[in-house]
C-alpha cells in the first residue's frame, strides 16, 4: 500500500532545517543542578496566572481548569513558574501518557547503541507468539502494530477497554503478555491506532533487546541520570516491565529537562545522547498514520497528528487535518498525557512548556496556553 506525500513543502523544509542543526549546539544554556531563572513579570505573566490558575469549578467536584504546576523555559532559563492545589516545585507528578515520549527516547538510545533497529521484528527480541512476528519495532513506535486494541477511558464502558484491563485488571500482572494475547486486527504497519498496549509491548521488547545487564536500569542510564532528572520514577508491572505507556513520575522542572533534551535534538551539554536525526524522524507524521484509511478509522476528532510517540502541529491537507494548535508554529511538538499533562517543545521559539494538572473534563484551551507562552517568550529580551 502506498503512503501519502504529506504537506511536502512544510514537512521537507522543517526536516532540512532541523537536520542541518543536528550536531550538538554550542553557545546555549544548559541547566546544571538546577535551572537558571529569568522570570518575566508584568501583564502577560498576570494573564497567564489568571488563565492557568483560576479555578473555574469546585475543586472537590473535579471540574474546570485544575492546573497543578507550570514551568516555561525560554533560551534555557525558566521565565515562568507557578504551582497550586498543594503542589510545589519539589513534588513529583504522574506524567500519564507523556511517558510514551520518554519511551521513544529510551528506544532511541537503544538503537544508537546497536541493541535493536526500528526494522527489527519484535520476535527478534521478545516472544509474543508467532502471529505477531510481522510487527516491527517501528510499527510499535507508530502505534501501528495492528494489534486488536480499544484505548477507552472513563467515557467508555470499562469492560470494553483494553487499556483499563491492562493497567488495572486481568492484564496488570504481565502487561506485555496481555497485549500480545489480543492478536491482530489489521496488517502491521498499515493502520494507525493509538494504543497504550503498543507502548507497553515496545517497553518489553526494548528490555529484552538490552539483556539482563541493562533491563532494570536503562531508564536511568539512558535518560534520567544524563540529564539530571533526580526526581524521576518509573513504575514496573509484576513481570518487571516498565509501564512505558503511563507511569513516569517527575517534578515539572525535571519534566522540562526532558523537553529541553528534545528541543536540543537529543543533545545534552555537548553530548549526543540520542542518535543524530532521531528527534527529527520522530516528529514527522509516522509511517502507519500516512496510510489514508488510518485517519478515517482511528484518528479521533481534535487530535494532533501522531509522530513516533510524539504529537505534531503539522497540517495534513490530504487527510483534511488542520494544525492542532494554530497559535503555535508548525514545528511545535508535544508529549501529551491524560488529565492535562503536557510537555510542549517549540524549536523555532527556543521554548519548552510543562504543565501538570488534573483536568477531568474538557475546557482547557491548549492553543490559548501556547499563545500566552509565546507572548512571555517575546517579552524575555535577549
Amino acid at each position: 500500500m502506498q503512503r501519502l506525500v504529506l504537506s511536502c513543502c512544510t514537512v521537507a523544509s522543517l526536516l532540512v532545517a532541523r537536520e542541518a542543526a543536528a550536531a550538538c549546539p554550542t553557545g546555549v544554556t544548559w541547566p546544571a543542578a538546577d535551572w537558571p531563572e529569568a522570570l518575566v513579570r508584568g501583564p502577560t505573566a498576570d494573564a497567564a496566572d489568571d488563565y492557568l490558575f483560576t479555578l473555574t469549578g469546585r475543586d472537590e467536584d473535579r471540574k474546570g481548569i485544575r492546573t497543578d504546576g507550570v514551568v516555561i523555559v525560554h533560551r534555557g532559563r525558566i521565565v515562568y513558574e507557578r504551582y497550586a492545589r498543594g503542589y510545589a516545585r519539589h513534588n513529583r507528578h504522574l506524567a500519564w501518557s507523556v511517558s510514551k515520549s520518554f519511551l521513544n527516547a529510551m528506544v532511541g538510545v537503544g538503537v544508537g547503541r546497536g541493541a535493536l533497529t526500528v526494522d527489527d521484528s519484535i520476535c527478534d527480541h521478545y516472544d509474543p507468539g508467532p502471529e505477531l512476528c510481522d510487527v516491527t519495532v517501528g510499527d510499535l513506535l507508530d502505534w501501528g502494530s495492528g494489534i486488536d486494541w480499544n484505548e477507552g477511558y472513563e467515557d467508555d464502558p470499562y469492560y470494553l477497554s483494553s487499556v483499563i484491563a491492562m493497567l488495572y485488571g486481568i492484564g496488570s500482572g504481565d502487561m506485555a503478555a496481555f497485549v500480545a494475547s489480543q492478536g491482530l486486527a489489521e496488517t502491521p504497519g498499515t493502520v494507525y491506532r493509538y494504543s497504550s498496549g503498543d507502548s507497553v509491548l515496545l517497553s518489553a521488547v526494548l528490555a529484552s533487546a538490552l539483556g539482563p545487564g541493562l533491563a532494570g536500569d536503562y531508564p536511568w542510564e539512558f535518560v534520567f541520570d544524563p540529564i539530571g532528572m533526580t526526581s524521576a520514577m518509573f513504575e514496573r508491572d509484576l513481570a518487571g516491565t516498565y509501564v512505558g505507556s503511563s507511569y513516569v513520575y517527575a517534578t515539572p522542572r525535571d519534566l522540562a529537562r526532558f523537553g529541553y533534551l528534545a528541543l536540543r535534538e537529543g543533545c545534552w551539554a555537548g553530548e549526543q545522547l540520542l542518535p543524530e536525526g532521531w528527534i527529527a524522524a520522530s516528529t514527522q507524521p509516522n509511517p502507519s498514520f500516512q496510510v489514508g484509511e488510518s485517519y478515517d478509522h482511528f484518528l479521533r476528532d481534535g487530535d494532533a497528528v501522531p509522530g513516533r510517540h510524539w504529537w505534531l502541529n503539522l497540517p495534513v491537507p490530504d487527510l483534511a487535518h488542520e494544525r492542532r494548535w494554530p497559535a503555535a508554529p508548525p514545528d511545535t511538538f508535544a508529549g501529551l498525557g491524560h488529565w492535562g499533562q503536557t510537555i510542549f517543545v517549540i524549536p523555532s521559539a527556543d521554548l519548552v512548556l510543562v504543565r501538570t494538572a488534573d483536568d477531568r473534563e474538557a475546557g482547557f484551551d491548549q492553543n490559548r496556553y501556547l499563545e500566552l507562552a509565546l507572548a512571555l517568550a517575546a517579552e524575555d529580551s535577549p
